[in-house]
Order: C-alpha cells, then sequence, then structure tokens
C-alpha cells in the first residue's frame, strides 16, 4: 500500500513540476546553448533499482567531452575518500556552475520519475563503473528505486565521500517508510535553499 502511495505521489509532482518549471526550464536551455557548444541536455547510463541500467537526463553543466576526461576509481578502497564531485573541476561549464550551486541542473530528472526509471525519493543513481566495486552490503541500495534527493543529500550532498553516501543509502533502505519520504522532502527545499554541500 505505501509502495502504491509513493507512486502516485511521484508521478503526480513529477508531472506538477515539469509543468511549473518548464518557462524556466526553457531559460536554463537558452542559457546553456548561449554559453558555448554542445548539447543541451546531458544523458548518461545510470544503475537503477535491482542493478537495471536507464538512461539519466538532466541539464548539461560540463564541457562536451567531459566524460573521457573522468578517471573513475579503480577499486573498492578508492570509494572511501572519493568524491564523485569537485567544486574545482575544471570540466564545469560558467552555467553549469550556476546549475549546480543551485540543483537546477537536475529538474530534467522529473521524466525520468514520471517514466518509472527514478523516484522523487532514494538513493541517487550510479555510474556502472562505481557499482562494479559494490560488496554485496553495498549492493543493497540498489534494493529501491534511484531518487532525485534522499538521504544522502539533506546530510551533506557533494561534500560527502562516495562511501559516506552510501552508508546513508543504506541506512535509507533499511528504514523506509512515506513519512520519512515526505520527511526528506521537506528537508530538501531548505537545504537546496540554504545551497547545502552543492557544487
Amino acid at each position: 500500500m505505501q509502495q502504491t502511495a509513493k507512486r502516485v505521489l511521484d508521478v503526480g509532482l513529477a508531472l506538477v513540476g515539469l509543468l511549473v518549471t518548464l518557462p524556466l526550464s526553457l531559460g536554463i536551455a537558452l542559457a546553456i546553448r548561449r554559453d558555448g557548444p554542445g548539447s543541451i541536455l546531458f544523458r548518461q547510463v545510470r544503475v537503477g533499482q535491482h542493478g537495471r541500467p536507464f538512461r539519466l537526463v538532466k541539464f548539461r553543466t560540463m564541457v562536451p567531452d567531459a566524460e573521457r576526461q573522468w578517471h573513475a576509481p579503480e577499486s573498492p578502497d578508492a570509494l572511501v575518500g572519493y568524491v564523485f564531485q569537485d567544486d574545482g573541476d575544471g570540466r564545469i561549464t560558467r552555467v553549469g556552475r550556476w546549475l549546480r550551486r543551485t540543483s537546477l541542473d537536475e529538474l530534467p530528472n522529473l521524466w525520468n520519475v514520471l517514466v518509472g526509471d527514478m523516484s522523487l525519493v532514494g538513493p541517487r543513481p550510479e555510474v556502472p563503473e562505481i557499482v562494479a566495486l559494490y560488496d554485496d552490503e553495498m549492493r543493497q541500495r540498489l534494493a529501491v528505486k534511484p531518487g532525485i534527493t534522499g538521504l544522502a543529500q539533506v546530510s551533506g550532498r557533494g561534500a560527502l565521500s562516495t562511501l559516506d553516501a552510501i552508508r546513508f543509502d543504506l541506512e535509507y533502505c533499511r528504514r523506509w517508510s512515506l513519512g520519512r519520504d515526505l520527511s526528506i522532502l521537506c528537508r530538501t527545499v531548505g537545504s537546496v535553499a540554504r545551497r547545502d554541500g552543492a557544487m
């Protein structure tokens, strides 16, 4: 019953969010286009619930060849201090830096929620290269749909190491409830407004 209510909440809020933010999204698209070459949207394969891959969509915040310049961690031990986002990353564009600080780059994630790849609340979807380093316990975070926001996002966001974020995600999976999702959504509003851990 709670899972059904969660899906109804996801679809309702995602649809409203996409419609309400349409003028803002059009303005963002224009700003990205004027900022330099490259596509407006960024699409990347991420790992979803039960390990199923899907294509995440968000506003592009980096230079067009950014993925070729990225070096994935090579061992599970590397996840201890590994931080996926770096405020000093030279690949981030001028408009992209603002989008990340305001979290507006993630507005297109609402489409992923609408089609069922993601939920509003859950662990952030990870790239396959990092999921390949998970041990059995870490893989438990794949038991639920990934989310736009989650316990890790309201507990430090980009300032957390990958391993710390996984620990928050595992806690969320073990103690999930619809009431906790609503609490995280409310905390997300404050976290985004304060730009806590935004990079």
